[in-house]
């Protein structure tokens, strides 16, 4: 008995590598067509009776701004580009802060909320945060960062509804997102954390600081080399 849960148990370990290891060679290609958060997103509007909305326009990364590129850098994870998926420093200090009672916060990088975004689920489970350290490890070695950079801006949550910087950048500015300025694209990076409460543009007096905040840390850092 005990030997057939183990042979089970090992033939779905190898079904989930497989399949897990496909996924990640296709996406290295393929533009992603929808997300799990999407489709939860979209669950979540059903049952409380708003209309279902999820607007997502994929484009290649050169026709997006750099200057979305680097506010998400100067916002999110100013490491991605010198990190090898996991920046521990960052990590350390959230789970400090975590251990003291102050206001929760993760230290997850860019590639490990591309990893959730893609393959995963929203929590806080050890197990969801070991799936999500394998695929970091895997985008990181088979993506690589532009691709993981490309796809990051492609699919994350960008407004209600709203997923992805073209899609992001017609509804917050009405334009393309190739023509996004530095404030415009630190509007949308800004609200990245909550971006179903807090507004790119009639921004509120706290997020309009914190847009000039990422504004100037934008200004450090030079031309982006994937």
């Amino acid at each position: 008995m005990i030997k057939k849960i183990f042979r089970f148990l090992g033939k779905v370990a190898l079904w989930f590598f497989g399949i897990s290891i496909f996924m990640v060679i296709v996406y290295k290609f393929v533009p992603v067509p929808i997300t799990p958060l999407m489709i939860i997103r979209s669950v979540e509007q059903k049952i409380d009776g708003k209309p279902m909305v999820c607007s997502h326009d994929w484009v290649p990364l050169e026709e997006i701004s750099t200057n979305l590129q680097k506010a998400v850098i100067a916002s999110e994870d100013g490491t991605f580009l010198t990190h090898n998926g996991f920046n521990f420093e960052a990590i350390e200090k959230a789970m400090e802060a975590n251990k003291k009672g102050k206001k929760l916060r993760g230290g997850s990088t860019i590639s490990q909320q591309t990893a959730k975004n893609v393959f995963l689920w929203s929590g806080r489970s050890y197990f969801r945060k070991g799936l999500e350290a394998y695929f970091t490890v895997l985008i990181e070695f088979v993506w690589g960062k532009e691709r993981i950079m490309e796809v990051y801006l492609n699919s994350i949550e960008m407004g209600d509804g709203v997923y992805g910087a073209q899609e992001a950048a017609r509804v917050w500015y009405r334009k393309d997102a190739i023509n996004l300025t530095p404030r415009e694209a630190a509007g949308i990076a800004v609200i990245l954390p909550n971006p179903r409460k807090f507004k790119a543009s009639n921004s509120s007096s706290y997020i309009n600081k914190r847009k000039n905040f990422i504004m100037k840390q934008m200004s450090y850092l030079g031309k982006i080399a994937y």
